[in-house]
């Protein structure tokens, strides 16, 4: 039998703790959220490889340390509220919940959204709201919010998304170009977002993300 624990402890040890990540917080969340139950079933033997896990349409779920990386710089608080774009069957959704006051997490997929809510009640993330819509629209009526993050690669990132984040607000986007990519850390102030570089990482560009699809709009 799969020792589940003692791999995903071997994850946080070789995987986010040696990428600089070493807030409590995130290696707490990490530690107690199963990540092989929020990867399909033929998956869960690679749940705690080093590197994404691919899902069907072009989506992933990002690897341990993209995401670790990612929350370390947002610095998410327990008073906040966190808009998590496209966490596929909610794993990402899972480990944010257990920092921030509120996750409500995007789908755009109708059976999709429904197993990450059976999954999310499982794990006890009681703090979370899963809302079926478009995924470059958000979900307006649960913001505004303080921290917004998109589980995949993005070209463009629309504005519906930007003005759902408060002021002072931050936003964590993958951003790719060909093959490469650069998480950048946008902070609002005003109408404005300036963003920085954090890191270099890579996964699929969401289609909802796409330059082509912005520019079709």
């Amino acid at each position: 039998m799969t020792d589940f624990a003692a791999r995903r402890r071997t994850m946080v040890d070789t995987q986010v703790r040696p990428s600089d990540v070493t807030k409590f917080p995130i290696i707490d969340a990490m530690l107690s959220v199963k990540r092989e139950n929020f990867v399909p079933d033929a998956q869960r033997e690679a749940a705690y490889v080093e590197g994404m896990i691919e899902l069907e349409a072009g989506r992933c779920i990002l690897e341990p340390r993209t995401l670790a990386k990612m929350l370390d710089v947002l610095n998410i608080t327990n008073d906040e509220v966190v808009l998590d774009i496209a966490p596929a069957l909610g794993y990402s959704t899972a480990v944010a919940a257990r920092m921030a006051q509120l996750v409500v997490a995007v789908e755009a997929d109708e059976a999709l959204a429904a197993e990450a809510q059976t999954l999310l009640m499982e794990a006890d993330a009681d703090n979370v709201v899963v809302h079926v819509g478009p995924l470059d629209e958000g979900a307006a009526e649960h913001g505004p919010y303080d921290v917004v993050m998109i589980q995949g690669g993005v070209e463009e990132v629309p504005s519906a998304l930007i003005d759902q984040l408060k002021d002072h607000g931050r936003i964590a986007c993958l951003f790719m170009e060909g093959d490469l990519g650069t998480v950048r850390i946008g902070h609002k102030s005003g109408d404005r977002v300036t963003w920085r570089q954090a890191f270099n990482a890579s996964a699929p560009v969401l289609k909802a993300f796409s330059a082509e699809s912005a520019f079709s709009l």
